[in-house]
């Protein structure tokens, strides 16, 4: 169910609420925070899509808060969704115009869910520093989006220089399964120290940024990252050890392989991960995120001057080949079909 409300007021939005909760019932009395997005017009259908996917794990009030043109009448034109149109959740959307678009925090705050924690959330722009906003100030955890700014490595390292707790960004979600299939492989033998780590990924990729910060953070060793054309994303990490390098390595962004001393090679699907998968990951701890914060703090300073192009990376050894990895999963596909071929 869709309810349009132009030219209305933030009294009548919450009054239409009650109204609707004695409809849905039980449905609407079940949240267990109130997500409040904060955005443009642009960002809103993109924004809308992902939140509603997103929050089907984590049923929530959700406030949509679309600053538009500052100038002209002030004013509130609202939405709100319920049932099958909103997920397991139920969103409010208000796009302001006039000087309500710089008083956001008066908007939401009469329609926050009382005695239950508050989520922020910016999908594109956002604040220089998301703590000191009104809307930071009173939510518990803040979310940004570093991937759908101008610069993505550029506000991930000013990220790093306005960490408050509670501060997380979804390139830094987006590294969950790199960082999962790397620890794991450190935690088979041979169990030797790491020397050198080398990530490589787009100029402008800030997920390889928190890749390296995060391995230099926690293995204290040189860290180098290799930079490809903008907009090829996450492609490698190599970890240099005296038996042989562990490489992961993902040239297509999808299918990825995992070599290294000692073990058989892998070919493994890791995909690069969809916004609302990564939200919902966030919307699932409310608490501060240690390691997060320590890659922010002592792993981003290691890449001030740690940039070389990727195929002079690959060229002197530091970086794993990218043709290498496709054949190496080429390969590894075909001795697998060859199995099922015998065993069937």
């Amino acid at each position: 169910m869709i309810v349009d409300m132009p030219d209305t007021t933030v009294g009548a939005i919450s009054n239409k609420l009650i109204e609707l909760r004695d409809h849905v019932g039980a449905m609407a009395l079940s949240r267990v925070f109130t997500l409040v997005v904060l955005l443009s017009p642009e960002d809103e259908e993109r924004a809308l899509s992902v939140a509603e996917s997103a929050t089907r794990q984590h049923p929530s009030r959700i406030l949509f808060v679309v600053h538009g043109s500052g100038r002209g009448r002030d004013g509130i034109d609202g939405e709100i969704r319920v049932g099958g149109d909103a997920g397991a959740s139920e969103m409010v959307v208000m796009r302001l115009r006039g000087e309500l678009t710089a008083h956001s925090e008066a908007v939401v705050l009469p329609l926050l869910l009382a005695d239950s924690p508050v989520v922020a959330w910016w999908p594109g722009g956002c604040p220089e520093d998301v703590s000191a906003h009104p809307i930071g100030r009173i939510a518990r955890r803040r979310i940004t989006d570093a991937e759908f700014t101008p610069d993505p490595s550029a506000s991930i390292r000013h990220r790093a220089e306005t960490y408050a707790p509670g501060d997380s960004d979804l390139v830094w979600t987006r590294t969950t399964r790199w960082r999962g299939l790397l620890a794991a492989a450190l935690d088979l033998p041979p169990y030797e120290p790491v020397t050198q780590v080398c990530v490589t990924g787009g100029y402008d990729s800030a997920s390889a940024d928190l890749l390296a910060a995060w391995l230099g953070s926690a293995l204290k060793c040189e860290v180098v990252r290799a930079r490809a054309e903008a907009g090829t994303g996450l492609l490698s990490a190599r970890l240099v050890r005296r038996s042989g390098p562990v490489d992961l390595v993902r040239p297509d962004g999808l299918v990825t392989t995992l070599s290294q001393a000692g073990q058989p090679a892998r070919r493994l699907a890791v995909p690069r991960r969809e916004a609302a998968e990564c939200l919902a990951d966030e919307l699932s701890h409310l608490g501060e995120d240690d390691a997060y914060a320590r890659t922010l703090r002592e792993g981003i300073p290691l890449l001030r001057d740690a940039g070389v192009p990727a195929g002079e990376a690959v060229e002197k050894g530091i970086a794993p080949s990218l043709e290498e990895s496709r054949a190496l999963a080429e390969q590894i596909r075909r001795v697998a079909l060859a199995r099922r071929s015998e065993q069937g």
